[in-house]
């Protein structure tokens, strides 16, 4: 959709992404909110341990009053939240979501949506962010809350 090259691929910290290139995986093309993500036009630009920043469009992503669809808003949020969960995990660890409470507070008709997640729990074996997402007039669209699970990525379930 004639997007600019640096908002196609999260920006990640030079020695994460050293890290993974050193195992053979491109991160940036990993964690391009995936084919759910695509279809919903999901972008993600800035990423680290810290905080993710993502964007969506509402265009697309309505029910049918016209509305931004919750269910955008949560899939928004546990990619931003998984994201972070898996970079904090680290090479190592495989970020799985098991927990996503969505509140959502005001409506948006059209425009740009952006989520910010930020750490509320790291851990050994589990991850927590708060995600809040904002309209193009910084008003508080919807918050969220994710945790992961951290397993190993060598894990059986990793397929499943």
């Amino acid at each position: 959709m004639g997007e600019q090259p640096s908002t196609k691929f999260p920006k990640f910290p030079q020695e994460v992404i050293d890290e993974y290139a050193a195992l053979g995986v491109d991160l940036p093309a990993l964690f391009s909110a995936g084919h759910l993500g695509a279809r919903m036009e999901v972008r993600i630009v800035e990423a680290a341990a810290e905080r993710v920043v993502g964007t969506m469009p509402v265009e697309g992503n309505t029910q049918p009053y016209g509305l931004l669809h919750g269910g955008a808003s949560a899939v928004l949020a546990e990619t931003l939240g998984s994201v972070g969960a898996m970079l904090h995990g680290g090479a190592s660890k495989l970020a799985v979501g098991v927990d996503l409470n969505c509140t959502h507070h005001r409506g948006v008709r059209s425009g740009l949506v952006t989520g910010v997640a930020t750490p509320v729990h790291r851990g050994r074996s589990t991850a927590t962010y708060e995600i809040v997402i904002t309209d193009e007039r910084d008003k508080r669209v919807c918050t969220a809350r994710l945790t992961c699970l951290l397993r190993d990525a060598g894990s059986p379930e990793r397929s499943a």
